[in-house]
């Protein structure tokens, strides 16, 4: 069962992608899915307006971001500490 957090960062990305949120997985990536850069920021806009949270994400250096974008499940991960109040990076731990 999907949590409310989920739920919403399921149908951000599949509409971003174009796709049904019930073809996704917490495994799926966003290479996987298609998603380029401007994809990806767009992902990282929605999911700030919809949670009220500033992503830790710089565009320019994704690779060293705090913010876990390996898969649908890492970023799920990285929002509910966010939420929670605690860092992003330590969702990957």
């Amino acid at each position: 069962m999907r949590s409310d957090v989920q739920d919403k960062i399921f149908d951000i990305i599949a509409r971003e992608a174009l796709r049904d949120p019930a073809e996704l997985t917490t495994e799926t990536t966003l290479d996987e899915l298609g998603l380029d850069s401007l994809g990806l920021v767009e992902v990282i806009f929605a999911i700030e307006e919809s949670f009220g949270v500033t992503v830790p994400f710089n565009a320019n250096e994704p690779g060293k971001a705090e913010f876990d974008i390996s898969s649908i499940g890492a970023i799920t991960r990285a929002v509910e500490h966010l939420l929670a109040g605690t860092r992003p990076a330590q969702a990957v731990a």
